[in-house]
């Protein structure tokens, strides 16, 4: 299996995806193909001790560097020669099975979409970070990729999550819920409400174990559900106040265990556990982001990922072809299309149409 890397992409470029990508390549034993500017990366590689490339590791020269500050929408097209823009272009080929980067969210989107093409029948790709939950962790979907949503792109978002969790992280059967304001069918807006009925429609259906609206306070609980659904400008939201937090949870406990010598010493005493508490909202520890709904898997890092991040990165990414995730998708994408005006119709009669297959 060979990652490809966008090696001058993010805060830390390129030392950090250089650094990375050869310790996954040492852990996983997959190959690696670095993309970017050619005499930075052997910089790098002079600097870890490495002469000669180890066997199953390359590097593709890019002249050019997709910068935060270009936009978005026409980064990918104007600079031909980035490390985005060729990466996509060397997974869009064939030359490897997956595509990471660190740069600008919104111009590897864009990328994505307009040069690895979203799968069939799907109308927007999504972001989907795993994110620490009260059961252990979630899927976010959609995360910020599409800030206004029709019921239909949200839909297959409950069903592109599903499959992820299921085949990614292990879960079976996993339970999906829609964010909102409250438990209740009859809450949130009218698009809210419009998904609340095709999700629940969908899962008397037996297509996917949707388990109702699910609060924000929820997500902290061990009743929080494997698969969040929401629109991007909710979801990234929700994300980015999750973030915060977090940070803030973990300052005050270390300004509190630091106040005196006794908060100290009582700080000595769980420092292991205070360890586990601290790994699981690393976001490193997870990886990136998948890109859902795009022909060939792309993943996000996190602007300021480090090495450790690059590395679980490419872990992700690997369990995502393993697993085939895409496939999936391409299996069921009739039901998630289904038409809006008889949803439960339609789903009653692709079922039946599965009875009679398996008659």
């Amino acid at each position: 299996m060979n990652i490809i890397i966008d090696a001058m992409g993010g805060d830390f470029a390129p030392k950090e995806p250089v650094k990375g990508g050869l310790q996954a390549h040492k852990l996983y034993k997959c190959d690696i193909t670095f993309v970017g500017k050619e005499a930075a990366i052997r910089e790098v590689l002079t600097a870890e001790g490495i002469k000669e490339l180890p066997d199953g590791v390359r590097i593709v020269n890019a002249t050019e560097v997709v910068e935060i500050c270009d936009d978005p929408a026409r980064a990918c097209l104007r600079k031909k020669d980035s490390s985005m823009t060729v990466g996509m272009n060397l997974l869009k080929k064939g030359e490897g099975d997956a595509f990471i980067s660190a740069g600008s969210t919104g111009a590897l989107l864009s990328g994505a979409t307009l040069l690895v093409k979203r799968i069939k029948g799907i109308k927007r790709a999504a972001v989907a970070p795993v994110i620490p939950t009260g059961a252990g962790h979630s899927l976010l979907v959609d995360a910020g990729a599409n800030a206004e949503c029709t019921s239909e792109y949200m839909v297959q978002f409950a069903y592109m999550g599903s499959f992820y969790m299921e085949k990614v992280m292990g879960k079976r059967n996993p339970k999906v819920g829609l964010l909102n304001i409250g438990a209740e069918p009859s809450k949130g807006n009218e698009l809210y409400k419009e998904v609340h009925q095709l999700l629940k429609e969908a899962g008397e259906a037996g297509r996917i174990n949707f388990v109702g609206n699910v609060e924000p306070t929820q997500i902290a609980s061990k009743d929080a559900p494997d698969v969040i659904v929401a629109d991007g400008f909710t979801g990234n939201v929700m994300l980015k106040t999750m973030e915060g937090t977090a940070n803030f949870i973990v300052r005050g406990l270390k300004d509190l265990f630091t106040t005196s010598m006794k908060t100290k010493v009582g700080y000595l005493m769980v420092k292991g556990n205070m360890g586990g508490f601290k790994k699981m909202l690393d976001s490193r520890e997870v990886g990136g982001t998948s890109m859902l709904g795009i022909q060939c898997p792309v993943f996000k890092a996190h602007g300021n990922s480090d090495a450790l991040a690059f590395q679980n990165t490419v872990k992700q990414a690997i369990r995502f072809v393993q697993a085939d995730v895409n496939g999936a998708i391409v299996e069921n994408i009739d039901y998630m299309n289904v038409e809006k005006k008889k949803p439960l119709e339609a789903l009653r009669s692709l079922a039946k149409k599965d009875n009679n297959e398996n008659a």
